[in-house]
């Protein structure tokens, strides 16, 4: 298969919006491409300032400079701005398909180059601007072929996003049910006695003595360390760390039990996961501590309140909450009785959602084999 530099076949695009500013604002994602920002973060996070966003044409690709290596990549399907810290380019489409070039930057043969294409100190802030980018080698079948091959990748691809889909759905069940059993958290309602969440449980703060609390002497140790972005990022359900604490690290925290409520305090505000093994944590995070029922019930309210939460924390150099303010959060008690018939059904939830996130490993497996196969001459 013929091979040939990004940089033959595609060009530099885009141009300052200037006062070109009421066109949509769109985010390039990892796994939608281009998505319209409102829609993808349910609020406004770009800039009301617009003028030095990017106007991008329908057909041109934009790609996130510092997070590629995710395969946030994708073509713009309007004419749109998008953010500053994005690069758009677009192709010679009497060469190349643009949807067989999409899914060979966004598979694991490009993915594994980006990081010697990335300039900076910190490895997961490395910045690909597209002059480093045009060196990467594309291979390049004949345009049929390419097309042959994207739709088949296409319809792969399709069977996954069914797949996070119906995830997602059953995400939103959990507080469907929640709504159903004991009302609307966010509406006003005298239906249960109010009560401090203080009452329900025990709230203490993680503990990280030692400073600085990277020290390579606390790290690379057995026992589990969660952070803030492992709590934000669990889907209500802590199943893997990034960090690991060593012997030196244990000493000077503290480990909770699996079954612990994490919440946020700083930076994420109120972003929860519960435990599902034994691990450390730091200050950043509050573990709260109460039996199956409560817990669950507890997390799921948070889950309504999250935002308000948020919105109402200080800010100096980063928001943050205190351990007060959340010992004397007041929310409905139902009774025990309600709140364990509430964690069995949302554990029936968590079983099919277990069942879906095995389906979605396998597909997974599958779509980056036949990726390899495809961009080797082999599908």
């Amino acid at each position: 298969m013929r091979r040939v530099a990004l940089g033959d076949i595609a060009t530099v695009s885009g141009r300052s919006a200037g006062r070109a500013t009421v066109l949509p604002v769109y985010s390039v994602t990892k796994h939608r491409g281009f998505v319209p920002s409102l829609e993808y973060f349910k609020k406004q996070v770009f800039s009301r300032e617009l003028a030095d966003y990017t106007v991008v044409e329908p057909g041109e690709f934009a790609y996130a400079t510092i997070h590629l290596d995710e395969g946030s990549i994708g073509i713009a399907p309007e004419q749109c701005l998008i953010s500053p810290m994005y690069t758009s380019f677009k192709v010679a489409d009497q060469v190349v398909d643009a949807r067989y070039l999409v899914r060979f930057l966004k598979s694991p043969i490009a993915l594994e180059q980006y990081p010697r294409l990335g300039k900076g100190t910190i490895p997961r802030r490395r910045a690909i601007s597209f002059g480093r980018l045009s060196t990467l080698e594309v291979p390049l079948p004949p345009l049929a072929e390419q097309r042959r091959i994207a739709e088949i990748l296409d319809r792969a691809d399709a069977l996954r996003a069914k797949r996070r889909t119906a995830l997602a759905l059953l995400d939103t069940l959990t507080r469907s049910i929640f709504v159903e059993m004991f009302g609307d958290p966010l509406a006003s309602s005298n239906r249960w006695p109010q009560g401090r969440l203080s009452s329900l449980g025990a709230l203490d703060r993680g503990v990280s003595k030692h400073r600085p609390r990277n020290a390579p002497e606390l790290l690379g140790g057995p026992y589990p360390l969660i952070q803030t972005g492992d709590v934000a990022n669990s889907g209500g359900y802590i199943r893997q760390c990034a960090s690991t604490y060593s012997e030196v690290g244990l000493e000077q925290s503290r480990m909770w039990p699996a079954g612990t409520l994490c919440i946020t305090i700083a930076a994420n505000i109120a972003k929860t996961g519960i435990l599902t093994f034994d691990a450390c944590f730091p200050d950043s995070v509050v573990g709260f501590c109460a039996n199956v029922e409560t817990v669950e019930y507890v997390r799921a309210w948070l889950g309504f309140m999250q935002e308000s939460l948020e919105n109402a924390a200080p800010e100096s150099a980063q928001k943050n909450i205190n351990l007060k303010v959340l010992r004397n959060l007041e929310l409905p008690l139902p009774s025990s009785d309600l709140r364990m018939a509430f964690a069995k059904r949302v554990a029936a939830v968590e079983d099919v959602k277990a069942s879906h996130r095995a389906s979605l490993a396998q597909l997974e497996a599958l779509f980056a084999s036949l990726q390899y196969r495809a961009f080797r001459g082999e599908l």
